[in-house]
């Protein structure tokens, strides 16, 4: 760690967390999605949320996101108690989700994707019109700050590589001002190579000053960017690190369901071979 990147985070300590949930549950009538989950997002800082499907992952998305809301605990943004009302809520708090299908439509160019919802305007009246220059310049511009650095931002961002769009989306709500950037799954469909790409710019997001969000079922990848690893099991925490109290091969055990690995592997050990007293098959002499 860089003194920069050393004072930033002693910076983001002091001013508290970005984000926290504390001990928060979400039920879906009798069904119990999430149970007491707490977690903490702070500035400059990678926050991990591991777990197989069906751990919870996908609901505390929506909670952070504002697609729904928590039945118990509590979600504080900078401090304060709330409870998001819809995911333009969330935008307008600093946070910005980008999921695994990434919602772009593929033929439009990458330019228009960027600013897709939010495109500026000149002129006035009848006269009124999407001012292209500022947004290609201005896509131009980010993607290069991020350090992503493409051949042609008037090409269709279906040509782009998945990573590729992955990281336009994260200079996107770089661009718009997120303070927290939630990542559904970013490097699931990917690639080793296109992995580390993601991975960079997921990196330069937190050097940038944003809280992160990783939601990731692979520990080697949080392990390499990760700051902070809550591991959920079945809508429920089975673990709260920091990367100084917690190895990789510990992460990953704990990932894998470390103790339920031990008993399977003692199940399925081979049985030793029955002796065969004498060599016949009903175990009497042969002559």
């Amino acid at each position: 760690m860089t003194a920069a990147q050393a004072r930033a985070t002693e910076d983001a300590e002091s001013r508290g967390a970005l984000v926290e949930l504390d001990h928060v549950s979400k039920f879906y009538g009798n069904i119990k999605a999430l149970t007491d989950v707490s977690l903490e997002v702070h500035a400059g800082e990678i926050s991990c949320v591991l777990g197989d499907n069906g751990a919870g992952k996908s609901t505390l998305i929506k909670i952070i996101s504002g697609l729904h809301q928590h039945d118990a605990g509590t979600f504080r943004i900078d401090g304060e108690d709330t409870v998001l009302a819809n995911p333009r809520d969330a935008l307008d708090r600093g946070i910005a989700t980008v999921y695994q299908d990434l919602a772009v439509v593929p033929l439009m160019p990458v330019w228009r994707n960027f600013f897709l919802g939010s495109e500026p305007t000149k002129g006035t009246g009848p006269f009124k019109r999407l001012d292209v220059a500022l947004m290609r310049e201005t896509t131009r511009r980010e993607l290069l700050r991020m350090g992503i650095d493409l051949r042609d931002v008037d090409q269709p961002i279906g040509t782009l590589s998945g990573g590729e769009r992955q990281c336009v989306a994260i200079a996107r709500a770089v661009y718009f001002g997120a303070k927290v950037l939630v990542l559904d799954e970013p490097t699931a469909a990917l690639g080793v190579k296109q992995s580390g790409v993601v991975l960079k710019y997921v990196a330069a997001a937190r050097d940038a000053g944003l809280g992160v969000v990783l939601i990731t079922h692979n520990p080697h990848h949080a392990y390499l960017v990760g700051d902070r690893f809550v591991l959920l099991k079945r809508g429920a925490m089975s673990g709260s690190h920091t990367k100084d109290d917690v190895t990789l091969d510990e992460l990953t055990r704990q990932m894998a369901g470390g103790s339920e690995l031990e008993e399977l592997s003692h199940e399925l050990e081979r049985a030793p071979a029955p002796d065969r007293l004498g060599g016949g098959p009903t175990g009497a002499d042969t002559p």
